[in-house]
């Protein structure tokens, strides 16, 4: 379950990227990869507004141009990863996220899954399930991420390069693509009983049903 309480809330947060330069490839990959995930769900929540909406073009823009080269330990792009983050982290605590999350929790409770390779394995496919759901948010995506020429592409075609941008990257920063590793079939319905019963789930664009969430577990194993 996720405990949510206004005491849990910290009055100041210190955000230095200098005591970020010990963490290995794999962790700075797999928070890089989480702090997308926020960016990215916070963008297209059902309550997302424009203050919101500005934080996390911005986030998604930082995290894109500098998560590879954080995973190789440059510090000025550690330092704008941790700004990124922190943007992100701004926006999403004011309208909430998704799907993503609601799914990305119970592998966490039962699979001791790390948070951000899951979030980053779940997030194209929930991305391609949302996408009708999205109007025109997909193509500010793929132009954060850095795609060329989205102006001159179809909702369907930018659709599919903002989904691809983010595969693109998961993977270049070696992030694994299935959960064929993580998940036991044999869980799968209890796994999605636990994402509809999640605090993300309302905010999702789309309203899933517990069956569709079973779906797309399977397409992830």
């Amino acid at each position: 379950m996720v405990c949510v309480d206004p005491h849990s809330i910290p009055v100041a947060a210190i955000v230095d990227s200098e005591m970020m330069e010990s963490m290995p490839y794999s962790l700075t990959e797999s928070t890089g990869m989480d702090a997308l995930t926020y960016a990215i769900e916070g963008y297209i929540t059902k309550d997302a507004n424009d203050l919101s909406e500005m934080f996390h073009i911005k986030a998604i823009e930082l995290i894109v141009k500098y998560l590879p080269k954080a995973c190789e330990n440059d510090k000025e792009a550690r330092e704008k990863l941790a700004l990124g983050q922190y943007i992100a982290g701004t926006g999403f605590s004011n309208v909430g996220l998704g799907l993503v999350h609601s799914m990305v929790h119970p592998l966490g409770a039962l699979y001791d899954t790390p948070y951000g390779v899951a979030n980053a394995i779940l997030l194209p496919t929930v991305m391609e399930y949302n996408a009708e759901a999205t109007g025109e948010k997909y193509r500010d995506i793929a132009r954060a991420m850095g795609v060329k020429k989205v102006d001159e592409m179809s909702q369907e075609e930018y659709r599919r390069a903002a989904v691809k941008a983010v595969k693109d990257l998961s993977i270049s920063v070696k992030i694994p693509e299935d959960l064929k590793d993580i998940v036991k079939e044999e869980d799968i319905e209890f796994l999605a009983q636990l994402a509809m019963d999640d605090a993300c789930r309302p905010g999702n664009p789309k309203d899933p049903t517990k069956e569709e969430i079973i779906e797309l577990y399977k397409k992830l194993i």
